[in-house]
């Protein structure tokens, strides 16, 4: 069968997943207008996470109105508040009120309620918690005992276990006559009778054999259990490594406790990738969304610190005043040698720090790294030193300053390779985010060497001869 798909079918293919401006301008005009009965009819059709853009994109009062107007009518879908953003679930929660939160949030998945309820206020997860059922306030509450950005705040309560002994046409008659199986599930675990997994089963696996072949027979043995306070990247690493789509958790006796999905692995990773990338330059994940004075508070202290860094390669400029007021031109092409080492040194930052995410950087292979780095950077410095010593050549026709603006190159970009692989890793072995301090301490190296070292040859090649 051949599939052909013009330029607008295709157009529209590409953004059918992401709401139109056409939609949301009438959207916006609706609400602004208060027609709620158009508004409910314009986002009945749309599935949650598409409800929970909407949400996301609009501004604070509207959200609110929204979220209030859809309670009143009892036509808030609860799928909608995981799939916000920590500033819109805030603004939601605060319309809906404890009582109608607590209502919303017993139709969903523990951990679903567990990732809403962690980031609000002492204060109101109390309130919400008191008006949950009873089996699911403790369940709720178990959850959030473990540590913040955990397994145990990842996982759901709700699984499928059976004994090792049962067949394959037990387990299909359980799941038949079961009433409270999850709505999602992909695996069966089989536990002992001290409640150890001792292996898991796809179901796939199940429905390819015949109801008299035993389950111990076709399970896998390598149940993939992760430690309910395992690091959620820890996790989200084994997941990505061994392609799974589900996987046991266990406590510190090494019992069942919950199961992780993987759906909540993929927003794990999503959130990781964009944390150390906002990060990395300063700023928090929900910036975007945050209030004006807010996003200038967060960022003031790392500006603050880069002042500090600042100060630092003045004051290498500064013991070079003399050179500088001897051979004004030297001050146009500094900027060009800080500017080629701290790139240099920004992409060995940028491979340093994806490597220790994913763990293909350890201490086998640091060295060799690090030593591949300073080489690059060398061999880069020299072929852009030549080039943009040819060019000083051709326009001030002094040989010796085209030597210096050579031989600085060579030198900073050299030592931006090297920094920039060693930052990362040092910062790791002491248990700090490469992703969030590299940059700050980078800056510092890359403009006092690169000043440093073409000030300094500057001196002692112009000057002193």
């Amino acid at each position: 069968m051949q599939h052909d798909l013009d330029d607008a079918n295709v157009a529209e293919v590409e953004t059918s997943f992401s709401l139109s401006d056409d939609f949301l301008a009438e959207v916006h005009a609706a609400i602004a207008a208060e027609q709620a009965e158009e508004v409910r009819a314009l986002i009945a059709p749309l599935a949650a996470p598409d409800q929970a853009e909407l949400f996301d994109r609009l501004s604070v009062d509207d959200r609110q109105w929204l979220a209030e107007m859809l309670a009143d009518a009892d036509a808030f879908d609860s799928e909608v508040l995981p799939e916000l953003s920590p500033e819109a679930v805030e603004d939601v929660v605060e319309v809906l009120g404890a009582e109608k939160t607590a209502e919303v949030l017993s139709e969903l998945e523990t951990d679903d309620a567990i990732h809403i309820i962690e980031d609000l206020s002492l204060s109101d997860q109390q309130e919400i918690l008191e008006g949950l059922p009873t089996d699911f306030r403790q369940e709720v509450e178990e959850g959030l005992t473990y540590p913040d950005e955990s397994a145990g705040r990842l996982m759901r309560k709700h699984l499928v276990a059976i004994p090792l002994h049962w067949s394959v046409g037990d387990t299909i008659d359980f799941l038949r006559a079961e009433d409270e199986l999850p709505d999602n599930f992909y695996v069966i675990y089989i536990v002992g009778g001290d409640g150890k997994p001792l292996g898991r089963l796809l179901l796939g696996t199940l429905l390819q054999h015949k109801r008299d072949v035993a389950i111990a027979d076709i399970m896998n043995p390598e149940t993939f259990s992760v430690s309910a306070v395992m690091d959620q990247e820890e996790v989200a690493f084994m997941f990505r490594k061994y392609a799974l789509v589900e996987a046991p958790v266990i406590d510190e006796a090494g019992l069942l406790v919950g199961t992780i999905t993987v759906d909540d692995v993929v927003d794990v990773m999503q959130e990781e990738q964009e944390e150390d990338y906002l990060r990395a330059g300063g700023v928090s994940a929900p910036d975007f969304q945050s209030r004006l004075i807010d996003s200038a508070r967060a960022r003031f202290s790392w500006l603050l610190i880069n002042l500090f860094t600042a100060v630092a390669a003045a004051s290498v400029i500064g013991l070079f005043e003399a050179t500088l007021e001897k051979i004004v031109m030297l001050a146009a092409m500094m900027p060009m040698v800080a500017s080629m080492g701290g790139n240099t040194g920004t992409q060995a930052v940028t491979v340093a720090v994806r490597a220790i995410a994913v763990k293909y950087l350890t201490d086998h292979n640091r060295w060799a790294y690090i030593r591949k780095e300073l080489l690059i950077g060398l061999i880069n410095g020299t072929a852009l030193g030549i080039l943009m010593g040819a060019g000083v050549y051709a326009y001030f026709h002094d040989a010796l300053m085209a030597l210096v603006m050579v031989l600085a190159a060579v030198l900073t970009m050299g030592f931006a390779g090297l920094f920039g692989a060693l930052i990362p890793i040092m910062l790791h072995r002491r248990g700090v985010d490469p992703a969030i301090a590299s940059s700050i301490f980078l800056t510092t190296v890359t403009d006092c060497v690169g000043f440093f070292s073409f000030l300094g040859l500057a001196t002692v090649l112009l000057i002193g001869m």
